[in-house]
């Protein structure tokens, strides 16, 4: 068997870290950059959801307050018939 030098064996050292670092700043570099496209698209998404929400909550206040008045302005009318026929009932 022929034995390596220690020069070499140091070269086949520093040679084989260099590759590894590379691969692993290359992987950190894309779990980065993958992170923030996820990141950026959820806090899109979520401005998105609140504004249809925002408008789906004025609509429903309008509706529901429009509601309100048909069934406060169907009371007056009751009540204005009430006042007006009870004194015969009595």
């Amino acid at each position: 068997m022929a034995t390596k030098t220690k020069k070499t064996q140091t070269t086949l050292i520093d040679t084989t870290a260099k590759t590894v670092l590379g691969l692993a700043t290359k992987a950190n570099n894309l779990a980065l950059n993958t992170t923030e496209k996820v990141a950026l698209k959820s806090i899109d998404l979520t401005e998105k959801g609140l504004g249809f929400s925002s408008t789906v909550m004025k609509k429903g206040l309008k509706a529901s307050a429009k509601n309100q008045d048909f069934v406060f302005n169907t009371l007056e009318t009751v009540k204005g018939k009430v006042v007006k026929f009870l004194p015969k009932f009595k």
